[in-house]
C-alpha cells in the first residue's frame, strides 16, 4: 500500500488525513455518538425544539413541526390499532412531494414499519416487480396513480391501500378546490376501482387520541428498503436502518449548519423528489431536524411555476441535480430573481457540468456545491467544503467518519492520481441488499462498500469520480469515460445537454457515439466535432454526433445512458 495513498492512512481517530485540512474549525472528523435511537424518536425531538415554526409548505399551505409530529403521531396509531400492523411490516408509500409525504413518512417510521418508497411514475409492471419483492402489507398512494395500484394488486402481498388526494393537508376551502380541479378539471386521476381503500384524512381522523405503542427500535432496526440500479446493475432494495440515516445526516449537517447558521430560520426548496434517497435524507430528515423550512416543489419540471415559487420564497439554500439547474438558467425569469438570500446551492445526484456551474455562478453569485453519494451510503459520501470555494468537477472530501479508498480490478489501493474503484467505510453503508445475499457480498467487503464508480484522489485529498464502472468505453484498450466527453461537449454554447455511449466498431471494439441537444439550432455536427478535437484525444472523440430534442432522464434528472443505448440498438435493428 503506498505510503501516499490516502486510503493508507488510519481510520478515523488515527493520524490525520490530508482533507481533514479542509474541514473548517466547526467541522469534526468524526460524529459523535447518534443521540437518537430511531427517526420517530428525531421527529419528537425536532418538533419540541422548532414548534411553531413552519417544517413544509406547498401549495399554499403550510405544516409547523409541532402539526407534522401531531399529525404523524395520529398515522402512527391508525397503523398500529386501525389497521394492526407490526414493527418490521413493509409499508409503500407512492407520490411526489406533497406535504402528506413527511406525515405518511414519519407516522409509519414512528409504528416501526419498514417503508418502501415507489416512484409514481413507476410503470404498473415496475411497480408490481418491487411489491412482489418487497412483500408490503400496505400502501399509500396519492389517487393519480391509483389506477396502477389497481392493477397489481391481487398480484401482490397488499392488504390495505390508502388513498390521498393533492390537497388534502391544505385548509379548506382551498383542499376542496384544489382536489376538485385535479379530478374534474384537469383530470389528473383516472377512473379506479378499489372499494376496500381508506381515505387519508380518514386514517388520521382514526389515530387521534389513540396512543402509539412503542415499538422498541434501535439505530440497527430498518428504517427503508430503498429500491436503486445498485452498484452491479438491475433493480434491488439497499436496507437502510434508522443508524445509517441518523448518521448520514448528522455527518453533512454540520458543514450545512456552518453556513447557513443558527441566527434564524433558514428557507431550502426542495425540488428533487423526497422519495428518492437523497433528498430523503438531505431534505425531509437533515433539514427538518435542524430546523429549517422546507418548501416543498411538486413538478420541478414546470420550470416558469418553479421560477415563481423561488421569486416568492426567497431562499436560503437549493437541493437539486444539474440538469434542473441548467433548466433554470435557460428560463428567462430566473435571472431576474433577487438571489440575495441565498447562501447554499447543494447539487448531487449526477455529476455538476462546468458550464452550468460557471453559468450559476454568473447568475445568481453563488457557487453550487456539489456531493457524491448512493443509495447504498444513505447516501452522501463525500461534498466539497461549503467555507470555500468549490473545486468544479470534484466530488470533494469525505464526510466526517467516513474512510474511501481508491482500488485495482484485484481490489489493491492504488496511489494517488491513479484511477480504480471507489470503496467507502461509514456508519451510513447499508446492512446489505433485501433478499440478495450473494450481491450483498459481492459488493460489501470486510465492511467496506464497492461503489461501482471509477474515482480518483488528488494530493490533498479531493476526489473525482471519472465514471461509471460499469459505463466505461473501452476504445482499442483504452478507457474512455462518458462523462469526460459530455462535460466537454457541454463547454460549448450551443449545447444545452450531452449523453456519451459506446458503440460497436471493427477495428478498436467499441467508440463513443455523442447524443447532444441543441441549445442554438444552428449548431452543426462539423462545428461540434472541430470545438471537440481541441478538447480530447483522438480515442475519446466521439465518431458519430447525433442531435435529438431530449435526453432521457431519470426522475431526478439524471441521463439514462441505458435508454440511449436501447435507442440506439433498436435503431440498428432497424436499419438490418
Amino acid at each position: 500500500m503506498s505510503p501516499e495513498s490516502p486510503s493508507a492512512i488510519d481510520p478515523v481517530g488515527g493520524a490525520d488525513r490530508p482533507w481533514f485540512a479542509f474541514y473548517p474549525p466547526q467541522v469534526p472528523r468524526a460524529i459523535a455518538p447518534l443521540a437518537e435511537s430511531s427517526l420517530g424518536e428525531m421527529v419528537e425531538h425536532a418538533a419540541a425544539r422548532h414548534g411553531d415554526k413552519v417544517a413544509f409548505s406547498n401549495l399554499g399551505g403550510t405544516l409547523t413541526f409541532t402539526e407534522v409530529d401531531r399529525l404523524a403521531t395520529q398515522f402512527a396509531a391508525f397503523l398500529q390499532h386501525g389497521l394492526g400492523l407490526h414493527k418490521g411490516d413493509r409499508i409503500v408509500i407512492q407520490m411526489p412531494n406533497l406535504m402528506q409525504y413527511p406525515v405518511a413518512l414519519f407516522g409509519a417510521l414512528r409504528a416501526g414499519l419498514i417503508v418502501v418508497n415507489a416512484n409514481p411514475l413507476y410503470t404498473a409492471r415496475e411497480m408490481e416487480g418491487v411489491f412482489r419483492d418487497a412483500a408490503p402489507k400496505a400502501i399509500v398512494v396519492l389517487a393519480n396513480f391509483a389506477d396502477r395500484v389497481e392493477q397489481v394488486l391481487p398480484a401482490t402481498t397488499i392488504e390495505h391501500v390508502i388513498i390521498t388526494q393533492v390537497g388534502d393537508l391544505l385548509p379548506q376551502p382551498k383542499r376542496s378546490i384544489v382536489n376538485f380541479v385535479a379530478a374534474k378539471v384537469k383530470k389528473m386521476v383516472p377512473d379506479f376501482h378499489l372499494p376496500q381503500a381508506i381515505a387519508f384524512r380518514d386514517a388520521l381522523a382514526q389515530g387521534a387520541g389513540r396512543a402509539v405503542t412503542d415499538p422498541g427500535l434501535t439505530q440497527d432496526d430498518i428504517a427503508f428498503l430503498q429500491y436503486t440500479g445498485g452498484t452491479t446493475g438491475g433493480a434491488k432494495a439497499a436496507i437502510l436502518t434508522h443508524g445509517n440515516l441518523l448518521a448520514n445526516q448528522e455527518q453533512f449537517m454540520a458543514q450545512i449548519r456552518n453556513t447557513l447558521g443558527e441566527d434564524k430560520q433558514s428557507v431550502i426548496v426542495a425540488a428533487l423528489p423526497l422519495y428518492h434517497v437523497f433528498a430523503l435524507t438531505v431534505n425531509c430528515i437533515g433539514f427538518f431536524r435542524f430546523g429549517s423550512h422546507n418548501v416543498l416543489i411538486t413538478n420541478p419540471r414546470d420550470i416558469p411555476a418553479f421560477v415563481k415559487e423561488i421569486g416568492a420564497s426567497k431562499p436560503d439554500g437549493l437541493v437539486l441535480v444539474s440538469t434542473l439547474a441548467g433548466a433554470l438558467l435557460d428560463n428567462p425569469g430566473f435571472a431576474k430573481l433577487d438571489f440575495g438570500s441565498l447562501r447554499l446551492t447543494v447539487a448531487g445526484g449526477m455529476a455538476v457540468r462546468t458550464a452550468v456551474a460557471d453559468r450559476w455562478r454568473s447568475t445568481t453569485g453563488q457557487d453550487i456545491i456539489e456531493g457524491y453519494g448512493l443509495t447504498e451510503a444513505s447516501p452522501v459520501v463525500s461534498v466539497n467544503p461549503t467555507h470555500m470555494a468549490p473545486r468544479i468537477g470534484t466530488i470533494g472530501i469525505p464526510l466526517p467518519s467516513t474512510d474511501v479508498r481508491i482500488l485495482d480490478d484485484e481490489g489493491n489501493d492504488l496511489p494517488v492520481g491513479e484511477r480504480g474503484e471507489l470503496a467507502v467505510r461509514g456508519p451510513q453503508v447499508m446492512k446489505g441488499y433485501w433478499n440478495q445475499p450473494e450481491e450483498s457480498a459481492r459488493v460489501i467487503k470486510d465492511g467496506w462498500l464497492l461503489t461501482g464508480d471509477i474515482a480518483v484522489f488528488d494530493t490533498d485529498g479531493f476526489l473525482t469520480i471519472v465514471d461509471r464502472k460499469k459505463e466505461i468505453i473501452v476504445a482499442s484498450g483504452f478507457n474512455v469515460y462518458p462523462g469526460e466527453i459530455e462535460d466537454a461537449a457541454m463547454l460549448h454554447p450551443k449545447v444545452a445537454e450531452a449523453g456519451a455511449i459506446p458503440i460497436p466498431d471493427e477495428r478498436a471494439g467499441e467508440v463513443p457515439k455523442l447524443f447532444v441537444v441543441r441549445r442554438d439550432a444552428s449548431l452543426t455536427e462539423a462545428e461540434l466535432a472541430a470545438f471537440l478535437k481541441e478538447r480530447l484525444t483522438g480515442y475519446k472523440r466521439p465518431r458519430q454526433i447525433e442531435f435529438i430534442d431530449e435526453l432521457p432522464k431519470t426522475n431526478v434528472g439524471k441521463v439514462l445512458r441505458r435508454a440511449l443505448r436501447e435507442r440506439e440498438a433498436a435503431a440498428g435493428n432497424a436499419q438490418a
